[in-house]
């Protein structure tokens, strides 16, 4: 009997043990498998003054990043996306950041602060701090990053604030971006 409730006690443990590890993995947190592999949705935007579309950007890998000014993980994480950006353009990759600022005048001056390299878009129909466009990916927090594929395909989400030029993520977009 004693036995038993050693050998219960101790599967007790190893359960416990695996539940946290599943959820400490970062596939986990981060990965959300459900969405991979979904066409990523289409919506209107205005590309460097012009109108057009996501789909517009076909063919290159998209880091489809919604952020805010008044956000500070956002504001703290605007370097790191230039420097990506940066390493990325030669080889048909973007960013597009959607903002889900009301404050044009905010938005605009951010840009010229920050020193912005990447594709930005401030979705105008943006209520109470929520971008619409956000909202249709189901994202509930700032910033929350869809990486789409060359096919028009998300590949990965990320929430929450991501150091983009870590050599970890350099490697992961060099593999990303290395496909056909």
């Amino acid at each position: 009997m004693r036995i038993l409730r050693r050998i219960a006690a101790w599967a007790v443990v190893v359960v416990a043990l695996g539940i946290l590890l599943l959820f400490a993995m970062p596939s986990y947190r981060q990965g959300e498998a459900s969405i991979a592999g979904k066409r990523a949705e289409d919506f209107p935007l205005e590309i460097m003054g012009k109108p057009g579309h996501l789909t517009d950007l076909k063919g290159k890998v998209v880091i489809l990043n919604f952020w805010a000014t008044w956000c500070p993980p956002c504001v703290e994480e605007t370097p790191a996306l230039n420097h990506l950006q940066k390493y990325i353009q030669a080889r048909n990759g973007v960013i597009l950041g959607v903002a889900a600022d009301e404050n044009p005048a905010a938005f605009e001056k951010f840009l010229r602060d920050q020193g912005i390299v990447f594709l930005t878009y401030r979705d105008p129909s943006t209520k109470d701090n929520h971008s619409p466009i956000a909202l249709s990916y189901g994202t509930s927090m700032y910033p929350e990053t869809y990486v789409i594929d060359r096919r028009g395909k998300i590949a990965r989400k990320f929430i929450g604030f991501q150091q983009w030029d870590s050599p970890d993520m350099l490697a992961y977009f060099d593999t990303l971006l290395g496909q056909t």
